[in-house]
């Protein structure tokens, strides 16, 4: 829970702030219509991804199961883009308020007060240095960090609230500012309904919840246990936070001091600590909320450099230097410096670009289990979780409209991600994209059974007997082959070509007197390529493959049939996988073309 909550509970560091920005008065109200939101919507849609992909993957690992083939990966790198949004951002706020913190404390010389960018620039190079030099995610410093945090803010939300309640004109003065801005509670609550969406920070860490899972300890049944208590627990102490938080800030502060430049701006909780718990208080609330909000960064950029692995490389999408962490720090941390200098380092500024990632995933996680309860039958549940992907729908699309600078950056990213995913998968298309190789006892007896390994590649239709026959007959007259010579029909089939690599399994099959070697792979050439050199270390023998000819057509189109569908140019294709994957002609599997 508490890894959950270095990202989670770290919000409370400028989430009242923000509130009361967009809201005002209206704050409390507002923040309680999100924490329905979080009880009765995000909640139980994590606890049902927790159960529909108990292996930590998430919303997106569900929609892409649910959308086979190219739908459901370009779908995911889409959403990657809003992932990357969502993660950057936190990395670029968590800096620019733990700076709001660091330079308002009254201990801080006071030259450095308009040095927000410099500072927060230095904090996320501080970040990406100790990632260069080797960081690991430790539970320890998650837990310390969380419960000094926790119980620092519960010090200081019960001292605000004291002084509340013993100075009743505090409240007066609150309803008063309410009932002159606002005619009745229907306006009200058509208010807070209205700007909501932008105190949808409040939301964030559900997906991070998810992400945890598998140090939940147990079999799959406690581990789906365990998860849904951690998310229900986490999700309950952050509503508490949040509705006393708002209360006090929006009745105890001045709204002038949450403007830019005011001393509550990114700070509101910090701002209560000073003013009623004194300086020495205050300056150690500043230093837990400096050091939760970097470690949340940290937990950010080790999300992002955990997805890269998880689904690009997957998909063939990830290109060669991406595998390795210290060039994607540097890449995230030079992203980073971009957001920081284009916000200003602003805290409040940065909230729509946040609101969109956070609301995006939770969106996409509200359609994943709506999607899952309809294609198992589970009518009602379909319809409630249908409603909630409604309101988050309303909420993403009220957020976007705002504020649209969130949407802006998720499609820069979004074009960032395609581009460089279909250039690596183009790059890496002549790989030979096979995971292992096995036979079954028949196809090993027909390999045993031949002299010379020569196949014949067929491309599977009716498979009916005029169609080896007329194979046969081409073999013949092309390659001058002869049936009785131990001839293989060699045949693959691509059930999906979305895949990038797979593990082949040879079946041996006769068909109307003929015997055929059948396989199913992501790609045809690929596959053939992998087989011939597996034969070649297996018998000892150079195989070889005899193919006709394609009929002319346009060599761009063929690439992309190829890079879409697996097919394409196959003779000429094998044979570059083939001469990429063995580099020595004489050891070589030879293709023939006639």
């Amino acid at each position: 829970m508490c890894l959950t909550g270095v990202d989670y509970f770290s919000t409370l560091g400028y989430q009242p702030g923000i509130a009361a920005l967009a809201a005002g008065a209206l704050s409390p109200i507002a923040t309680m219509l999100l924490v329905a939101l979080t009880l009765f919507g995000a909640l139980p849609t994590y606890r049902a991804v927790a159960k529909e992909s108990p292996n930590g993957l998430g919303s997106l690992s569900m929609l892409e199961r649910l959308l086979p083939g190219w739908r459901g990966k370009l779908l995911v790198l889409f959403l990657l883009g809003f992932v990357a949004t969502a993660f950057i951002v936190t990395i670029t706020l968590s800096a620019a308020d733990a700076t709001a913190h660091l330079l308002h404390n009254p201990f801080v010389p006071a030259f450095l007060s308009g040095w927000q960018v410099p500072v927060t620039l230095a904090l996320i190079a501080a970040l990406g240095g100790v990632f260069l030099v080797g960081f690991s995610e430790a539970i320890s410093i998650a837990i310390v960090l969380v419960a000094v945090y926790l119980v620092l803010n519960a010090v200081v939300v019960a001292a605000a609230l004291h002084r509340v309640f013993t100075e009743p004109s505090l409240i007066t003065d609150w309803q008063s500012v309410l009932t002159s801005q606002h005619s009745s509670p229907i306006a009200m609550i058509a208010v807070s309904l209205y700007v909501m969406p932008k105190l949808a920070l409040g939301l964030s860490g559900f997906e991070t919840g998810v992400a945890v899972m598998p140090l939940v300890k147990g079999d799959l049944v406690q581990r789906i246990k365990g998860a849904r208590r951690l998310l229900t627990t986490a999700a309950l102490i952050m509503s508490v936070f949040l509705i006393s938080s708002s209360f006090a800030t929006a009745v105890l502060i001045p709204a002038e001091e949450f403007a830019e430049g005011g001393a509550a701006n990114g700070r509101a909780l910090a701002y209560l600590a000073h003013a009623y718990l004194g300086d020495w208080f205050g300056t150690a609330y500043d230093l837990s909320t400096i050091a939760i909000l970097w470690f949340a960064g940290s937990s950010a950029l080790a999300g992002l450099l955990n997805i890269v692995p998880r689904y690009l490389p997957r998909y063939g999408m990830a290109p060669d230097w991406s595998r390795a962490v210290r060039p994607m720090v540097l890449v995230f941390t030079a992203i980073s410096f971009l957001i920081t200098v284009f916000f200003g380092a602003e805290v409040e500024s940065q909230g729509g670009a946040y609101a969109t990632g956070v609301l995006t995933l939770i969106l996409s996680a509200a359609v994943a289990v709506t999607l899952s309860a309809w294609n198992g039958g589970r009518t009602r549940a379909a319809v409630s979780f249908g409603i909630i992907t409604l309101i988050f729908a309303y909420a993403t699309a009220a957020n976007i409209v705002e504020r649209p600078d969130g949407l802006v950056i998720a499609l820069l990213f979004v074009l960032a991600i395609v581009i460089t995913s279909l250039v690596s998968r183009a790059t890496r298309s002549t790989e030979l994209r096979v995971t292992g190789i096995s036979m079954d006892d028949l196809a090993r007896q027909y390999v045993n059974q031949c002299g010379d390994l020569r196949l014949i590649a067929n491309e599977p239709h009716a498979r009916d007997q005029r169609e080896y026959v007329d194979k046969a007959r081409e073999a013949w007259e092309l390659h001058r082959l002869r049936t009785g010579e131990g001839l293989l029909f060699l045949e693959v089939s691509v059930p999906d070509a979305s895949e990038f690599a797979g593990e082949l399994r040879v079946v041996g099959e006769e068909r109307h007197g003929f015997r055929v070697l059948r396989m199913e792979s992501t790609t045809v050439a690929n596959a053939i390529a992998a087989l011939l050199l597996y034969l070649r270390d297996q018998t000892g023998k150079t195989p070889h493959v005899y193919f006709h000819w394609a009929a002319e057509g346009n060599p761009i189109g063929a690439l992309l049939r190829y890079l879409v569908f697996g097919g394409g140019d196959i003779p000429p294709l094998t044979r570059e996988v083939l001469r990429q994957a063995e580099p020595d002609a004489d050891r070589r599997p030879v293709v023939h073309v006639g």
